[in-house]
């Protein structure tokens, strides 16, 4: 473990209540994209898929600043063999909460079939790679993870855009306490990501991180060193990482702008 004193750009935002916290992640966002809209034709932005997201998306989805005809719209994960339309697929979490409420240039869905997720992954790559990526909105997971990058799968330094990963259970159980399966047997163990390396090309991300279950991986997020044990301590190296905490996640957890931390 390093010494040396690391700096970064991190924006920390703890508010009274959940519906708050939505309300000024869904403001960060609006301006973002409306900075980004002003200065290019087509702005490009990645979308995390949980109840995590729901009320920035809320708030996203209401909006009256922002060209949605403008924006494309790539999301982070997907379980492989799950199909578009079933309920517990994250794009049909993205149609629910956004996609089918706003006119989108375009929603680029991941389809990963059984028989060749790897092909899959190549083209959603592909797609990614064009051009840059102007906003990721995402959130941490109980275990620290982004997307579907957990501590046992997750490479801070990863040479792949999106790559096969299996799910740990910690990953898998959160999926049962966020309603989307009755039981842990349920939850699918394998998975398509898009990787810790990826996420962080953006130009900005917005991190909304509610519940008092996450409280842990968000002090561990601020606090603990960067390394793969909590893939989400990645974000604090990220030059524009706005991170908005409701009281239960951010509970002991001090407001911060441009923190510093001993490695």
């Amino acid at each position: 473990m390093s010494s040396q004193t690391i700096s970064y750009s991190m924006h920390v935002s703890i508010s009274p209540t959940r519906e708050e916290m939505g309300i000024a992640a869904g403001k960060c966002g609006e301006r973002l994209l409306m900075q980004a809209l002003e200065q290019k034709d087509v702005v490009r932005v990645i979308m995390g898929s949980a109840p995590s997201q729901n009320e920035v998306l809320g708030y996203l989805r209401t909006s009256r600043k922002i060209d949605w005809s403008r924006v494309e719209v790539f999301h982070m994960d997907e379980y492989i063999g799950i199909t578009p339309d079933n309920p517990v697929s994250f794009s049909s979490y993205l149609d629910r909460t956004i996609i089918g409420h706003v006119p989108v240039k375009a929603f680029h869905r991941i389809v990963i079939p059984r028989d060749n997720p790897e092909e899959s992954c190549r083209r959603y790559a592909e797609m990614l790679r064009e051009k840059p990526i102007d906003v990721v909105f995402l959130g941490v997971g109980e275990n620290g993870h982004i997307a579907f990058n957990d501590p046992i799968m997750a490479d801070l330094k990863d040479p792949e855009t999106v790559k096969i990963v299996e799910l740990d259970d910690v990953c898998r159980m959160q999926q049962v306490h966020d309603g989307a399966f009755a039981t842990l047997d349920d939850v699918p163990k394998t998975a398509v990501t898009v990787t810790v390396p990826a996420l962080l090309s953006a130009d900005h991300l917005v991190c909304t991180v509610p519940s008092g279950r996450k409280n842990m991986a968000c002090r561990r997020l601020l606090l603990g060193s960067i390394d793969v044990e909590c893939p989400a301590t990645a974000m604090r190296l990220h030059p524009d990482c706005n991170l908005f905490l409701d009281s239960d996640s951010g509970a002991g957890i001090p407001e911060m702008t441009g923190v510093r931390t001993r490695l």
